[in-house]
């Protein structure tokens, strides 16, 4: 048998898994340089040659300022907003005179009051008995003989009520000056009551001065002779009713000048 002959050997080739003392240093640089190259950013600046080191980031902007427009607008807003927390003045300086006479409707109101409650009550309770010789003859004087002074009680009675009501209406002329329509209201209320307590005031008067007086022509004796508490309490009531048209008269007159004034 020939005997083939031995094939040389190659030499062994390292596996690239294998590791050695060069390859793992030259691992490990890599290694080192990959992780520094991560941990360091160097920033790049296209800055042309010869213009010196480029200059740092921009730093934030800073804000702007706010145009004159937008500034000359925030006063007038906030004048706006102060302005709004009182949207309506119930006083005003130019109604001051106004409201004066105003206040001095309501004043007279008040004290045409008295006058005509007392005239009603005075009227009312005039009834006056009068004894002769006997009991069983006897002279009354009563108030709703008169159709005069019934009128006169019943008018004054009216008149009292009607201030008592207009009383809250003159009270919002007083707040409210510049309201007309409650004025031309009154006005002409006033002048009703105005007219109706001059008429019973002078029928009340007719027969009051008669009763003091008499009529010699048609043979009328004067009653007060013999019954004073009648003719004194229907004579006071006559002069507390023309108190109170006087009253009513200033009342006219103060309502009408401010309708004008307005």
């Amino acid at each position: 048998m020939l005997n083939k002959p031995a094939s040389p050997k190659r030499p062994r080739q390292p596996s690239p898994l294998s590791t050695s003392p060069s390859t793992d240093l030259h691992i490990s640089t890599k290694s080192n340089m990959s992780s520094s190259e991560a941990a360091t950013v160097i920033p790049i600046y296209d800055v042309a040659p010869g213009q010196g080191a480029p200059s740092k980031a921009p730093a934030a902007a800073a804000p702007s300022a706010p145009p004159a427009d937008a500034a000359a607008a925030a006063p007038a807003t906030a004048t706006k907003t102060t302005a709004r927390k009182f949207p309506m003045r119930l006083f005003h300086r130019s109604d001051r005179g106004s409201r004066c006479m105003a206040f001095l409707d309501f004043l007279l109101r008040i004290a045409a009051f008295g006058p005509l409650l007392a005239a009603a009550i005075a009227t009312g309770t005039s009834d006056e008995t009068l004894s002769v010789f006997t009991e069983f003859y006897q002279f009354r004087a009563r108030f709703d003989d008169f159709p005069a002074f019934l009128f006169l009680m019943v008018a004054s009675a009216v008149a009292a009520g009607y201030l008592v009501l207009s009383l809250p209406f003159s009270a919002v002329i007083v707040l409210r000056p510049q309201t007309t329509i409650l004025r031309f209201l009154l006005l002409v209320s006033d002048t009703i009551v105005l007219a109706l307590l001059t008429a019973a005031a002078s029928a009340a008067t007719a027969i009051v001065a008669l009763a003091h007086n008499g009529n010699e022509r048609a043979n009328w004796v004067p009653i007060c002779m013999q019954f004073h508490g009648f003719c004194k309490r229907t004579s006071g009531a006559v002069v507390a009713s023309f108190l109170s048209v006087i009253i009513f008269l200033l009342l006219v007159v103060l309502a009408a000048f401010s309708i004008r004034k307005r």
